[in-house]
């Protein structure tokens, strides 16, 4: 091999108990244990000095990116190679990895850098630059930590609950240094939400129906964002109704507004009796609002139409009225101030002249 100069194995060395790597490595460097006897036709090597990082030293690098790792000796060293714990990388210039994104960085004989190209999780670990100097062989030791962006891998999917029900959201996320995870409710104020991996909602209400935010980041990168749809289902409450006021021949309508997850089914009923778009009624459902038109309205068509909403969690109805002009009733049903005031009067002079 290249850069090897030949030597005398110690005598326990025979054929059928060969060096192993790293024994060879001693050998090779010149830092073998030899006795005087062993040390017999060995050949000496010459020195060279070095100038190497302190043992201490650490390089961060993120996954995939290409580490670097810095190794300065002068021309006064005699060998030099690189380890990965006790794997051997590179003997002087040949390489005994047979990784291929290892490779020498060198700069004539004053530089003798190992990089590594797409740098992995399993590269995390000590190097070792060791080199045989004119006293004793000297090593430096630099420990590589690679770190991984924040990603993740788990998230709740899309959900609908009842309204009242407990809910979890989980979000797990990988990554070194390990991920914070916050979420957020995105409404108008997308304020944080306490939670980590899991958000726990005791009591879902309906206003806390939305989208949720799980944001992961370890300041490796940028951070990991997934999302999570909560539809929060509850029964039909009916908001608003509108009464109409309506001559005779003219078109009556009467309104009714209800609000439900999932979106209320609506029924039209006069009396008991269902009403349907049929014989001058036309009945239109936009959403959670209705529309019963009656055309060409007799005296047959005032009284009072119930609108009902109702979907899979419960029911509402409400009272609506159709009438005819004067007769004493608001669009809300009820009798009319005015009204109300002529008829005390009329009652309180009854009773003055005794009528």
């Amino acid at each position: 091999m290249k850069g090897r100069e030949d030597f005398t194995l110690p005598p326990r060395f025979t054929s059928r108990t060969p060096p192993n790597r790293e024994q060879c490595l001693h050998l090779w460097l010149g830092d073998w244990p030899w006795t005087p006897a062993q040390r017999t036709g060995v050949t000496g090597f010459p020195v060279r000095s070095v100038d190497m990082q302190r043992a201490t030293d650490n390089i961060t690098i993120r996954q995939g990116d290409t580490a670097i790792i810095r190794c300065y000796v002068d021309d006064k060293v005699s060998k030099v190679a690189w380890l990965n714990r006790s794997n051997i990388i590179f003997a002087g210039e040949d390489k005994w990895s047979l990784d291929p994104r290892a490779d020498l960085v060198t700069k004539g004989q004053l530089e003798y850098s190992l990089r590594i190209q797409k740098v992995d999780v399993y590269d995390e670990g000590p190097y070792t630059c060791s080199i045989q100097t004119k006293q004793q062989p000297k090593t430096s030791q630099v420990n590589l930590i690679v770190q991984v962006p924040a990603n993740i891998y788990k998230v709740t999917e899309d959900l609908t609950v009842n309204e009242g029900a407990n809910v979890t959201l989980s979000c797990l996320a990988s990554g070194r240094p390990d991920p914070a995870i916050n979420w957020r409710l995105l409404n108008p104020s997308a304020e944080p939400l306490d939670g980590e991996e899991y958000l726990d909602i005791t009591g879902i209400m309906r206003n806390q129906a939305g989208r949720y935010e799980c944001k992961a980041s370890n300041d490796v990168a940028t951070p990991d964002v997934k999302y999570v749809n909560v539809v929060v289902s509850y029964p039909p409450t009916i908001k608003k109704t509108q009464s109409s006021e309506t001559p005779v021949g003219r078109v009556g309508t009467l309104q009714c507004d209800a609000t439900a997850v999932p979106t209320p089914e609506f029924e039209w009923y006069r009396d008991d009796k269902r009403l349907s778009n049929a014989q001058g009624i036309n009945i239109q459902i936009i959403g959670t609002n209705t529309l019963l038109m009656v055309a060409n309205v007799t005296e047959e068509d005032y009284g009072n139409y119930t609108c009902v909403a109702s979907n899979r969690l419960g029911v509402q109805n409400a009272s609506v009225f159709l009438y005819r002009p004067g007769t004493g009733r608001d669009i809300n049903g009820s009798v009319p101030a005015s009204q109300s005031l002529w008829l005390l009067l009329v009652s309180f002079a009854c009773l003055f002249l005794k009528c």
